[in-house]
């Protein structure tokens, strides 16, 4: 008798903005080990979120062991991970990152609801890695591309996640395709840029750059339960 070896959920690309607003999680049976999806406001189920950013700040939050946070950024907002003990090969690699730093990241979404009631959204992660401009770079062209057809599908009939997201959401799938068209704009712009001009941002180490670093005001994301 054969047997399928089991397989890992699809890790979806997606922008900060829209991925922040995903605070709504579901599964789909009742078996207590279920995976637990986070809905994207697109129409799309996610158990698994692949993003590149840059990495702007990490802190060790943890009080009796290390709990390190860290802030990433990409061209619409700001990710926030927290890695543990649980996350040992995560945790070890934002230890030992120096921010500003182009950071590629595997990890499953996280909410976690303040004292008034807020939902937080996060990443507990499985892999951080270091990477340089061209994978960032390609890393928002192809994900714009995944966020433009989730809102060119969110109509169709037959898109239960879309439906669900209507449900749960108040928020136009629209915003996000500007979102992911900003980004596209953005990089073309970059990409008119002399060498010069981004070498002499003071930011600058080595092939990580914080030029896409964006003020989002203060830390939102609150600190999860580890």
């Amino acid at each position: 008798m054969s047997q399928s070896a089991p397989t890992r959920e699809v890790a979806r690309r997606v922008f900060a903005s829209e991925f922040n607003d995903a605070g709504y999680t579901f599964t789909e049976s009742d078996d207590e080990r279920a995976p637990v999806y986070a809905l994207l406001p697109t129409g799309e189920s996610s158990n698994r979120v692949f993003f590149v950013g840059t990495l702007t700040e990490k802190e060790d939050v943890g009080e009796d062991a290390e709990y390190w946070r860290g802030r990433i950024v990409d061209p619409t907002g700001t990710f926030f991970v927290y890695a543990g003990q649980y996350q040992p090969e995560a945790a070890s690699k934002l230890r030992d990152l120096e921010p500003p730093a182009y950071v590629a990241v595997v990890g499953k979404p996280r909410t976690y609801e303040t004292d008034d009631g807020t939902v937080r959204v996060s990443v507990r992660p499985e892999s951080i890695t270091e990477v340089d401009a061209d994978t960032r770079d390609r890393w928002v062209a192809e994900t714009a591309t995944r966020t433009i057809e989730r809102v060119a599908a969110f109509d169709d009939e037959g898109n239960e996640y879309a439906r669900m997201a209507r449900e749960e959401y108040d928020l136009d799938p629209e915003t996000y395709r500007a979102a992911a068209l900003s980004a596209l704009e953005d990089l073309d712009e970059g990409d008119e840029l002399a060498g010069d001009d981004v070498a002499s941002d003071e930011s600058v180490s080595g092939d990580a750059a914080s030029d896409e670093t964006v003020s989002d005001g203060t830390d939102s994301a609150g600190t999860p339960e580890p």
